[in-house]
């Protein structure tokens, strides 16, 4: 694993990367007002035609994106990744428990976060089998991984390609159960509002895992030359939510959906 142990910075420098935080921060704003939407759709009535056509659509997957392809990226960042995973895992787990109990209808089954927590416990073993490949050839691993991501894009729903691309057809035998759906193969009947297998997703995981072992001679010239600059004062708030985005993203729905039910009640 790449090491990152942090060294004395001199002053005005930092041991992050604020451009990162505050990515994962914008991204988490857009994602709690997406999801604010929802809850004024589907469960206060709202009537919003655009949200359920493309406009709403391309919102959705450009959140998911983000997340996931820095999620992969920032892998290498970190430390304690088998702890790390397993927090994340179970926040995703944790979701799923709360929603099949309290909100049964609107059940979270394979979330993002189960999916972002198995991609990174998946990365240890990965991490080194690919670390013997040299760093110069980690542009192709970026290729393959998307190239796969488009391949089986469409995998759960029944055929390889991506969207309205359809290259052919999945075998039926695939679609079992939910062992089967957690891969990417979801049987008749499988039902979440949030669904994020490992098939296509940990690819597009894989895509910005690749990306940050391409660029990592970049990175690691910058923290040798004396680590990174502060944020810019007017980043620092994005900064912060990026920083907290595991607790956030567990917190900002009931939080939203909390403060509807209170304006409604008044």
């Amino acid at each position: 694993m790449v090491k990152t142990t942090p060294t004395a910075q001199p002053p005005g420098k930092s041991g992050r990367i604020w451009e990162l935080d505050t990515l994962r921060g914008i991204t988490l704003i857009s994602m709690a007002v997406y999801h604010a939407m929802w809850d004024l759709v589907y469960l206060f009535g709202l009537r919003a035609d655009w949200y359920n056509e493309t406009p709403g659509y391309l919102w959705q997957q450009s959140i998911c994106w983000c997340f996931i392809l820095l999620s992969g990226f920032c892998w290498g960042l970190g430390r304690r990744p088998l702890k790390r995973g397993l927090m994340v895992f179970g926040g995703g787990a944790l979701v799923t428990a709360v929603t099949v109990l309290v909100m049964p209808a609107e059940r979270v089954v394979f979330g993002v976060l189960t999916l972002i927590g198995s991609a990174m416990l998946l990365m240890i073993p990965l991490d080194t089998l690919f670390r013997k490949v040299p760093a110069r050839l980690a542009p192709i691993g970026v290729l393959a991984s998307a190239l796969l991501f488009f391949l089986t894009r469409n995998v759960a729903r029944g055929s390889f390609g991506f969207e309205g691309i359809r290259l052919g057809a999945v075998p039926e035998a695939f679609y079992q159960n939910y062992l089967t759906a957690y891969f990417g193969f979801p049987p008749d009947g499988f039902y979440s509002t949030d669904y994020f297998p490992l098939l296509p997703w940990f690819f597009l995981f894989l895509t910005g895992y690749f990306i940050f072992r391409a660029v990592f001679p970049l990175i690691r010239r910058k923290k040798e030359a004396g680590g990174f600059s502060p944020a810019p004062a007017a980043m620092k708030p994005f900064c912060w939510i990026g920083r907290h985005s595991l607790i956030l993203y567990l917190l900002h729905q009931p939080v939203i959906y909390g403060v509807f039910q209170l304006i409604q009640m008044l």
